[in-house]
Parts: structure tokens; C-alpha cells; sequence
């Protein structure tokens, strides 16, 4: 295990203060991020909340928050966090909202925290020592045949070149429609992964990227025994454009009928 499991407690007392947010506090007024995206009160109190408590816990280390950037050193090991992921489900009332907190070192990620409010779950990982939900290992699938595979992909685009970037979605939509077993969209890249590292879903797709949806979700379904690369089949890190991650064994196949190889 890495010296970063002494930041784990840390990283979960941010997301507790994260949560009672989330459970308490109503969407409130939203605010416009582009065409068909927005973001609500509670994503900009949770970002403030956590952004204050790890300033006074771990002042070293820098911090990158989706709604408003990055605070603290830059320059180094920096915490990632979405305080809101699946800003649209959780406005909506759809329980499949999470609060995703990763730590990324040198690019990489090496812990993450994701907790699903409305769920009752907690998923966690440290770079090296495996990956749990609520106490309890977890390890992703053991599907090898992509007929047997149910693969979770991301969100279609909104806003600028929605049309371009939907345009190749529907295309692998299309080809991974006429080979797997099944198809999800859950609207939140930190479930996704977190469900691809417990077995839920056999392998995800998405043709996008930011360092907040991705980092907790990665180090876990890493953790879990996931392989996790970009579409053209590099390892993933902070600068990836896109997050294709499954089982070894069924990388191959899912990252041919991504690319359209």
C-alpha cells in the first residue's frame, strides 16, 4: 500500500461533511453552465465545505473542484472532487447521484472516496490496497464473452459540438448495441466505475473525460482488478479525453467496438 492510506480518513471526513449536504439541502436555484447543463446550490456549497476543510487538513496538497477550478499548490499531489456527480439526476430526484473525491499524483490517481447519498453507499481505494463498498472487498466481473457483458456508457453530448461529439456516441452505441448483453446510461461517470469495480456492470464507455468525474471512480475500479485506458488503448490519467475500462479479458473486444476497429 502507498503512503497516501493515512489521507483515507481524511478524504472520508470531507465526503461525510459532502453528504449531510446532499441529504439535506435542496437543489435551490440552478445555475447555467452552456446549453442543457447547470449546476445547483448544493454543488457550489458542497465544493466550498470541502474545499475549507481540506485547506485546514492537508494544506499542501492543491485542490481541483468542477464549479470553481483549482485552489492551494498546483504544482503537486492535488485533490479532485465532484461534488455532484449526476448534477441532472439528483435535480431530478434520481437517487443515482454521487460525490466523487480522488487524489491525483503525477497524473495518476491514488485514492478515492465515492458516496451515493440516496443509496446508502461508499466505495474506497488506496493505490495498492484494494478496493472496498462499506467495509467489504469487491473485485469487478468475471465476464470474458462481450454477449454476456453489460456495458455502461456515458452521458451524449449537450452544448458546443454536441452534434459532432453524438454523432460518434450513437455510432458506438450502435456497434456495441449489436454485440453485448445489455446497454446502460446512469448519467453519473462515478457510478459507473464505482459499479464496474463490484461487478454490476461488466465494462464502461465514455467518450469524454474531466479529472473530478473520473479520478475516485479510476484508482477504485483499478483497485477492484479493472484495466482502464483511453480509446486508443492508453493508460488512462488526469489528461485522458476518454474513459474505457473493463476486466482484462474483456478489454480487448469492448475497446475494438468503441474504436470501430
Amino acid at each position: 500500500m502507498t503512503d497516501y492510506a493515512d489521507l483515507l480518513p481524511i478524504a472520508h471526513r470531507a465526503v461525510d461533511l459532502a453528504h449531510e449536504i446532499m441529504t439535506t439541502m435542496q437543489p435551490g436555484v440552478l445555475t447555467a453552465k452552456g446549453e442543457r447543463d447547470m449546476a445547483s446550490e448544493v454543488d457550489y456549497a458542497i465544493e466550498e465545505q470541502v474545499r475549507a476543510f481540506l485547506s485546514q487538513k492537508t494544506p499542501d496538497l492543491g485542490f481541483l473542484g468542477e464549479e470553481n477550478g483549482t485552489s492551494g499548490a498546483t504544482d503537486g499531489p492535488m485533490w479532485a472532487l465532484d461534488p455532484v456527480d449526476g448534477t441532472v439526476n439528483f435535480v431530478h430526484s434520481s437517487p443515482l447521484c454521487a460525490i466523487s473525491l480522488g487524489l491525483i499524483v503525477s497524473g495518476r490517481p491514488v485514492l478515492g472516496v465515492i458516496d451515493l447519498p440516496f443509496l446508502g453507499e461508499r466505495y474506497c481505494a488506496v493505490e495498492g490496497g484494494g478496493a472496498e463498498v462499506d467495509g467489504r472487498r469487491i473485485t469487478v466481473s468475471l465476464a470474458s464473452k462481450v454477449s454476456e457483458a453489460v456495458v455502461a456508457i456515458g452521458d451524449y453530448a449537450v452544448g458546443d459540438r454536441s452534434a459532432q461529439k453524438n454523432s460518434e456516441r450513437f455510432a458506438m452505441t450502435e456497434r456495441l448495441a449489436a454485440k453485448v448483453q445489455r446497454i446502460r446510461m446512469h448519467g453519473s461517470a462515478a457510478i459507473d466505475l464505482a459499479w464496474l469495480a463490484a461487478g454490476r456492470v461488466d465494462a464502461i464507455a465514455m467518450l469524454s473525460n474531466k479529472p473530478w468525474d473520473t479520478a475516485a471512480g479510476v484508482i477504485i475500479a483499478r483497485e477492484a482488478g479493472a484495466q482502464v485506458v483511453d480509446r486508443e488503448g492508453l493508460v488512462h490519467d488526469a489528461r485522458s479525453q476518454s474513459t474505457i475500462a473493463a476486466p482484462p479479458a474483456l478489454l480487448p473486444t469492448i475497446l475494438a467496438l468503441v474504436s470501430g476497429g
